[in-house]
């Protein structure tokens, strides 16, 4: 960013409209997703340029590598190794998902409203061993940036999505749900593995 550029008002934010992945025009590559106690995942990622050819790729692969990951709803930047505030989220055919917006990738995303906050057990990619209780937000409105187009964005949602966005929007802040849980009563060793 340039001195000139100015942050968008909040009128200036939209929906995802037709994005897809398919709007990132790269490949993606898929990469190993690192594992606690990795110190990439305790630091809070940079912000990015969305339109660079870097970011695009990030995004790319992030997309690539939740896909072939049985269960993964969501995958940040943090967790393929890489400090940046990127994450892709999708929780099409969730049996909890209410609210779908589809497979997105947002960057230098910010939760600006949350409200109705309640329990849910949550697993990460990072953490495989575990699950833990963790209160989360379920109506939810967050504003971030489309990589490859550039366009900031608003999104509203609710329930698992919610909680799904939440727990992406943590790692690329270096936290993980563990971070968040009451404590080690709501810790539970993981039963079912996808």
């Amino acid at each position: 960013m340039t001195g000139d550029e100015r942050t968008p008002t909040t009128e200036a934010y939209a929906g995802l409209g037709d994005w897809t992945p398919d709007a990132l025009v790269v490949p993606g590559e898929v990469r190993p997703v690192v594992s606690a106690p990795a110190p990439v995942l305790s630091r809070a990622g940079g912000e990015v340029d969305p339109t660079s050819e870097e970011t695009v790729r990030l995004a790319a692969d992030l997309v690539a590598t939740m896909r072939v990951s049985p269960g993964c709803v969501g995958l940040a930047a943090p967790q393929i190794g890489v400090g940046a505030q990127v994450f892709a989220v999708d929780v099409t055919g969730h049996p909890k998902a209410v609210t779908v917006h589809g497979t997105f990738v947002l960057c230098n995303a910010r939760v600006v409203e949350a409200s109705r906050w309640k329990a849910g057990r949550e697993g990460c990619m990072s953490v495989p061993d575990l699950t833990g209780d963790v209160k989360r937000a379920s109506r939810l409105v967050v504003e971030g940036v489309l990589p490859g187009t550039g366009r900031p964005v608003r999104l509203m949602t609710d329930g698992f999505e919610a909680r799904a966005l939440q727990h992406e929007i943590d790692h690329c802040a270096g936290l993980l749900f563990l971070d968040r849980v009451a404590g080690a009563h709501a810790i539970y060793q993981r039963k079912v593995y996808l």
